[in-house]
């Protein structure tokens, strides 16, 4: 284990950043935790300080999990971008049936694709219905449901 000692503020700073960039940390917790195993001890309102001073934003990973990111990594990033990320990586299949459109995933991820789909304002889309592996996007009708059945198939790669 490694020696506690003072950090001075800039070096803490840069510390907490690297972490961040590194790995998923979705807490003060988690980060206070992070930083002791790392030689550095500070108190929750150090950490508090520190996350609004480096403008650290709270956003989710692909599967949804919360994590804190640097403002120029972003979690700005094209919503449509997102959704063909997550669809090639967990997707599995896409097929319609009536005005529903039936996305298969790995298991865990359908709550991260329907989330990406809403966040994509989808002009076909009405909304959506996440269970572990099972991702229901609701469309007005048989049509939209076939094109937006095309739209995610294309995505998965299938």
């Amino acid at each position: 284990m490694q020696q506690v000692r003072q950090v001075p503020k800039p070096d803490r700073q840069r510390l907490i950043a690297s972490v961040v960039g590194r790995r998923r940390v979705g807490s003060q917790h988690e980060l206070q935790d992070a930083l002791r195993s790392a030689g550095c001890e500070v108190t929750q309102a150090t950490i508090s300080r520190d996350i609004r001073e480096l403008g650290l934003e709270k956003s989710r990973d692909v599967l949804g999990r919360p994590r804190y990111v640097l403002p120029e990594r972003g979690s700005r990033s094209d919503p449509r971008e997102l959704l063909e990320a997550v669809l090639a990586q967990f997707g599995l299949r896409a097929m319609q049936a009536q005005n529903i459109v039936v996305v298969q995933s790995e298991l865990g991820s359908a709550p991260a694709i329907a989330r990406a789909l809403d966040r994509v304002e989808h002009a076909k889309v009405v909304g959506t219905l996440a269970g572990d592996d099972t991702c229901l996007v609701i469309t007005r009708d048989g049509a939209e449901a076939k094109s937006v059945a095309a739209e995610l198939s294309a995505a998965i790669g299938g």
